[in-house]
C-alpha cells in the first residue's frame, strides 16, 4: 500500500460515523490539509513520528473491533443465559407440578433411573412401613431399598422366608421386565406391588393398599366355606357310611352321626380338635383286626410322610358286624376315614361260596357222570368202528375173489343166458362193494382220523373220468347226463373230492325220472363252485337238513339196490373235512342243485400214473412178467392167479412174509413186481415182508393189497416209500399197476 493510500485509510479511520455528514466532511478536510502539510514538510524526525501515530491509529482501532467482538459476546452470553434461567425457572415448576402430580396419586410411587438410584417417590410409598420412610430419599440405590425394606419390624414375611429369603426373592423378581405381587405390611394391611420397566432402563414402582379387597375376598371365602362345610355336613349325614376327617397335624375336623352310631361313642365324646391317637384308644378294643393284626396298623400308616396308597381293612365288631376301614390322604396333608357296614354282603357272599360249593360238588358229579357215559359212547363207537372196518375187511376178502373169479371168465365161450347172469352177479357185487366202501368211508369220517392230502387237482380230467362213469348209468334210465369240460385246477385231496362228486351225481340221477343232470363250474368271486343240477321232484326245505342224515332216503320205498342212503352223509362230512363250503337250492317241482365251492389255482396237474390203462387182453404185453403174490386168504389168491395167469403172466404165489423171505433166499429169484396183502395171520405183516424183501432185492416194485384204511397205515406205509391198493382190487387197477409199469418201463 502507498503512503497516501495509508493515509487516506487513516483519516478514515480518525471519522466518527456517528457525526453528521457536514462534520464528517470537516473532519476530513482539516485532516487532508494537514496531510499534505506533513507531506510537503516532512524530515526525517517528524517522518518517524508519524509512523508512530499511525501505528497507535491501526492499534486502536484494533482495539475498537475486540471491544465490539465482546460486546457481541456478552450480549449472546446474556441472552443464552436469560434462557437458561428460564428454563431452569420452567424445570422446577414442571418437578413441582410431577411431585404434585404425583403426590395426588392414590398409590405409592417410586422412579428408579437407569443406573437403579432412587429419583422420586411420594409419601404413599412404603407410607405402611412408618420405621424406614425417613430413608427414603433421592440418591439411594436400589440394593440398598431393598435392604432397608426388609429391615422394617412391619414388612410381613411369608412362613418360612427371612429377611435375607425376601431380598433374595425381590431381586429375582426385579429383574424381570415387569412383576405383581402382593406384599403384606403392617397389622393385616396388604399392598400391591407393581414393577415396570421405562424405555430408558429406569424401573417403577407402584404400591397399591388392596387390604379391604384382601378383606372382602377372605370374608367371601370364609361364607363359601362355611356353605360347603354346610353342605359337606349334609352330605355326610346322608351317606351310609361312617365318616370322619382329620387335618394334617391329626386333628379331628368333622364326623357324620353314622360313624357314631358305628363307633358306639356318646356324641360327646366327638368333638372337634380331638387328636387321632385319642380317638383311637377309645374305640380299639371294639374291633377284631384280622390275620394277628391290631389297630396300630392303621397308625402306622395315618403317620406316614407321604400316604401315597390308601388303607383297607376288613375288622370284626364285638357285636357281630363285619366293617370296612377305608382310608385316603386329601390334598392338603389331611386324611378321611370310612367305615361302612358290610355285614349283609359278607354273609350273602357266604351263602353264595356254600351255595357255588354245593352247586360245584353238583357240577363235579354230573361231569364224573358225562365222562363215564362219553367214555362208555367212545367205546361204543370204537367198537363199532372196529366192527364195521373187521366186518367190511373178512366180506371184502370173498368179494375180492369173486370179481376176480367173474372177471377171468370174461372172455370164455359160454351162453348169451350164462353171461346175462353172470354181469348181474357183477352188478350185484358191484352194489355190495358200493355198500361196503360207503360204510368204510362214514366210519372213518365220524372217527376224526381222516387223513387227507391237499394238493393241486385237474377238475378236466376227474370230469371226463365221471362222464365214463355215469353216462351208460344215465343212459339206461333216459336222462341226459351233461358235464361242461372245465381246465380248473384246485386244491383238495383228489380221493375224497372224486367220492363227494361221485355221490352227489349218483344221487341227482337217481332221484331224476326224466329231463337231465348237469356239472358245471362257476366263478364266484375268488371262488370256483361246482354244481350238480338235476330236473328231479325237488326237496322240501324242511326235509334238505334231513337228507344228510345216515340211512335217510325221502323216497322210502326205494331199494337196497339203490343205496343206503349214505352218500349225500359222506358228502356232508367229507366237504367240512376238506373244508368246501357245501350249499343246496331246491324245491318242490324245481329240481336240485347241491354246490361245492372250492379253491382254485394256477397251474397244470400231472397225469396220474398208470391213467387210461385197458385191461383188454388184446392190449396187454405180458413180455414173461413174474409177480410175486403174497396172500393168506386162499379164495382170494386162487382168483388172483387165475386171473393173472389168464392175462399171461407169471405167478409165485405163497401164504405168508416169512415163505417169501425163505423163497427169495432159497431161489435167488427176482420178481418184476410183488403183490403183499397186509394182514398175513401171526406172523410179519405186509409192510415188514416189504421192507425184508428190498432188503435183499433192492427197490423192488410191490403194492400194498389190503381193505384196511386206517391213518395209522397210510402213515407207516407212507414213511416206507410203499403204495397201497385197496381191496376190493378192480381188475382194471390191477392191470394199470401190471401193464402200465411195464410199459413206462
Amino acid at each position: 500500500m502507498s503512503g497516501q493510500g495509508m493515509d487516506a485509510d487513516l483519516a478514515l479511520s480518525l471519522v466518527d460515523p456517528a457525526d453528521s455528514l457536514a462534520r464528517q466532511n470537516e473532519k476530513l478536510l482539516t485532516i487532508a490539509g494537514a496531510l499534505i502539510r506533513h507531506a510537503e514538510e516532512m524530515t526525517e524526525d517528524r517522518g518517524a513520528g508519524f509512523a508512530q501515530f499511525q501505528r497507535a491509529a491501526m492499534l486502536e482501532e484494533q482495539v475498537r473491533e475486540r471491544t465490539r467482538d465482546l460486546e457481541r459476546a456478552l450480549d449472546l452470553l446474556n441472552a443464552s443465559n436469560a434462557r437458561l434461567a428460564d428454563a431452569n425457572r420452567e424445570t422446577e415448576t414442571t418437578r413441582q407440578n410431577l411431585a404434585a402430580a404425583v403426590e395426588t396419586l392414590h398409590e405409592g410411587f417410586a422412579l428408579f433411573d437407569s443406573n437403579e438410584i432412587l429419583v422420586m417417590c411420594n409419601t404413599r410409598f412404603n407410607a405402611l412401613l412408618p420405621d424406614i420412610r425417613d430413608q427414603l430419599v433421592p440418591g439411594l440405590h436400589f440394593s440398598d431399598y431393598l435392604r432397608t425394606a426388609a429391615s422394617s419390624r412391619h414388612l410381613g414375611m411369608a412362613d418360612g422366608m427371612t429377611p435375607e429369603t425376601w431380598i433374595e426373592m425381590r431381586q429375582l423378581r426385579h429383574e424381570q421386565h415387569h412383576f405383581i405381587l402382593t406384599q403384606r405390611m403392617g397389622e393385616d394391611r396388604w399392598v400391591q406391588v407393581s414393577e415396570h420397566r421405562t424405555q430408558d432402563g429406569g424401573t417403577v414402582i407402584l404400591q397399591t393398599e388392596v387390604t379391604d379387597l384382601i378383606r372382602a375376598e377372605r370374608r367371601e371365602r370364609g361364607r363359601m366355606l362355611d356353605d360347603q362345610a354346610a353342605v359337606l355336613r349334609a352330605t355326610l349325614e346322608h351317606l351310609n357310611l361312617g365318616v370322619c376327617i382329620f387335618d394334617a397335624r391329626l386333628h379331628l375336623l368333622g364326623w357324620n352321626g353314622k360313624m357314631a352310631d358305628f363307633l358306639t361313642l356318646p356324641r360327646n365324646r366327638l368333638r372337634a380338635g380331638m387328636h387321632f391317637d385319642t380317638l383311637l384308644e377309645q374305640v380299639r378294643n371294639q374291633f377284631i383286626f384280622p390275620n394277628g393284626l391290631s389297630a396300630y396298623r392303621l397308625a402306622d400308616w395315618v403317620r406316614r410322610a407321604r400316604r401315597r396308597d390308601h388303607f383297607q381293612m376288613e375288622v370284626r365288631h364285638e357285636g357281630g358286624q363285619i366293617y370296612e376301614i377305608f382310608a385316603q390322604e386329601l390334598p392338603d396333608g389331611g386324611f378321611v376315614i370310612s367305615l361302612a357296614d358290610v355285614t349283609a354282603e359278607r354273609s350273602a357272599l357266604a351263602a353264595l361260596e356254600r351255595a357255588n360249593e354245593t352247586l360245584e360238588a353238583r357240577v363235579a358229579e354230573r361231569t364224573l357222570e358225562l365222562e363215564d357215559a362219553l367214555e362208555r359212547a367212545e367205546r361204543a363207537n370204537a367198537s363199532r368202528s372196529r366192527f364195521v372196518a373187521a366186518a367190511s375187511h373178512d366180506l371184502l376178502q370173498p368179494l375180492s375173489a369173486a370179481k376176480l373169479y367173474l372177471t377171468s371168465l370174461g372172455d370164455d365161450a359160454i351162453s348169451p343166458t350164462a353171461r346175462g347172469t353172470l354181469e348181474k352177479a357183477q352188478n350185484a357185487l358191484l352194489s355190495v362193494e358200493g355198500i361196503l366202501g360207503a360204510l368204510l368211508d362214514i366210519s372213518r369220517l365220524e372217527s376224526g382220523r381222516v387223513a387227507v392230502d391237499m394238493a393241486p387237482v385237474a377238475l378236466g380230467p376227474m370230469f371226463r373220468a365221471l362222464a365214463d362213469e355215469f353216462t351208460p348209468i344215465a343212459a339206461l334210465k333216459g336222462i341226459e347226463l351233461v358235464i361242461r369240460p372245465t381246465e380248473a385246477v384246485v386244491i383238495s385231496d383228489r380221493a375224497y373230492l372224486r367220492r363227494i362228486l361221485q355221490n352227489l351225481i349218483s344221487n341227482a340221477i337217481r332221484y331224476t325220472e326224466h329231463g337231465r343232470v348237469a356239472v358245471l363250474t362257476r366263478r364266484r368271486g375268488t371262488m370256483l363252485r361246482v354244481e350238480v343240477r338235476d330236473s328231479g321232484t325237488g326237496i322240501a326245505e324242511e326235509d334238505q337238513e334231513l337228507i344228510f342224515r345216515e340211512f335217510h332216503r325221502l323216497n322210502a320205498h326205494a331199494s337196497a339196490s339203490e343205496g343206503m342212503g349214505l352218500g349225500l352223509a359222506i358228502v356232508e362230512r367229507a366237504a367240512a373235512v376238506l373244508g368246501h363250503p357245501l350249499g343246496l337250492r331246491s324245491a318242490p317241482g324245481c329240481g336240485s342243485t347241491f354246490s361245492v365251492g372250492l379253491q382254485p389255482v394256477a397251474g397244470p396237474v400231472p397225469r396220474p400214473e398208470g391213467a387210461a390203462v385197458s385191461v383188454e387182453a388184446r392190449d396187454m404185453e405180458t413180455r414173461d412178467l413174474l409177480v410175486l403174490l403174497v396172500e393168506n386168504d386162499a379164495a382170494l389168491a386162487g382168483a388172483m392167479v387165475q386171473l393173472l395167469e389168464k392175462w399171461g403172466v407169471t405167478v409165485l404165489d405163497v401164504a405168508s412174509g416169512e415163505e417169501a423171505l425163505e423163497l427169495i433166499d432159497a431161489t435167488g429169484v427176482e420178481p418184476d413186481i410183488c403183490l403183499i396183502d397186509f394182514q398175513l395171520g401171526d406172523g410179519i405183516d405186509g409192510l415188514d415182508c416189504l421192507s425184508g424183501l428190498r432188503a435183499r432185492l433192492g427197490d423192488v416194485p410191490a403194492r400194498i393189497v389190503t381193505a384196511d384204511r386206517s391213518e395209522a397205515l397210510q402213515r407207516r406205509a407212507t414213511a416206507m416209500g410203499a403204495q397201497i391198493m385197496a381191496k376190493p382190487i378192480p381188475p382194471s387197477e390191477l392191470a394199470a399197476v401190471l401193464f402200465g409199469r411195464q410199459r413206462r418201463g
